[in-house]
């Protein structure tokens, strides 16, 4: 009787602890779900905010590469005029030499033609005077062998036609003195134009290397053109790769969201929501009491 009496409060004192371990446990159970709607609940509104910061980054990432591209287009229609117009001032600067080169060599060149022909004109003017010259000593002598032969004759006059064949002499010397000067100076003109010769040989070389000059600076225009239409190239293929991680961008996005809201994460497979009895499924104990 004893023995029963201590089984009995032994049952009594094991029902009061199951009791109360169902009770913590249906505490801790509410407790839970509690816990899990209120982080279901956290999970959807963070949901909603990734979803409204996803658009917002998408909105910016839009506006950012529609103000990325146009001043990308900014920058190289800016480039272009910019060489465009270097080009053309650089075109213009080597005409404008060029030009005033040619005019120079031409006037030059001009110069020196006229100082030529003018050393010429003297040149054939000296020998002419020489020719002259020469005529009238020719014809002196004779007058002078003529008169001579008259005077002779009678042996008449002779101290004055010594005297004048003297004067003639004096004067001839004099004129051939004058020739020397002449012929001096006509050799002075020929160095002249020996200088002026090379000097137009140099200005014709000068004239050859500027040709060339601007045959470079014209293929280096033609180059800045090509390189300028290879950069036109090159902001399109960037615009063209820009677009292209745009899209994948988007699309890894689009990859995070539907990994975000996969099956795999649904609130219906947390251990906490396993299918239960209902609400009277703690009455269990209480069977084992029975």
């Amino acid at each position: 009787m004893y023995v029963f009496a201590f089984q009995s409060e032994s049952a009594v004192v094991k029902e009061r602890e199951l009791s109360l371990e169902l009770a913590r446990i249906r505490d801790e159970v509410a407790f839970s779900v509690a816990h899990w709607e209120q982080l279901q609940q956290e999970k959807e509104e963070l949901e909603r905010r990734f979803k409204a910061e996803l658009q917002g980054l998408r909105a910016q990432q839009q506006r950012e590469l529609g103000v990325l591209e146009e001043r990308l287009k900014a920058q190289h229609v800016a480039q272009t005029e910019s060489l465009q117009a270097q080009q053309r001032a650089e075109l213009e600067e080597l005409r404008v030499k060029q030009q005033e080169q040619v005019c120079e060599m031409t006037e030059n060149q001009e110069a020196a033609l006229m100082e030529m022909e003018t050393a010429h004109d003297d040149t054939l003017a000296t020998l002419t005077i020489r020719c002259l010259l020469s005529t009238c000593v020719v014809v002196v002598f004779t007058c002078v062998i003529c008169s001579c032969q008259d005077a002779l004759a009678p042996y008449k006059h002779i101290d004055e036609d010594l005297k004048s064949l003297k004067e003639v002499l004096e004067m001839k010397n004099q004129q051939i003195h004058q020739q020397e000067l002449k012929i001096s100076e006509l050799e002075k003109i020929a160095e002249k134009n020996v200088y002026l010769e090379e000097r137009l040989q140099v200005l014709q070389q000068q004239n050859e290397d500027l040709k060339e000059r601007i045959d470079k600076n014209l293929a280096v225009s033609r180059q800045l053109s090509e390189d300028n239409a290879n950069l036109q190239v090159n902001v399109v293929k960037e615009s063209n790769e820009k677009k292209r991680l745009s899209r994948t961008n988007e699309e890894l996005l689009w990859r995070l969201q539907t990994g975000e809201l996969s099956p795999r994460m649904s609130p219906s497979s947390s251990p906490i929501h396993r299918p239960s009895s209902g609400p009277g499924s703690p009455a269990r104990p209480h069977s084992y009491h029975q």
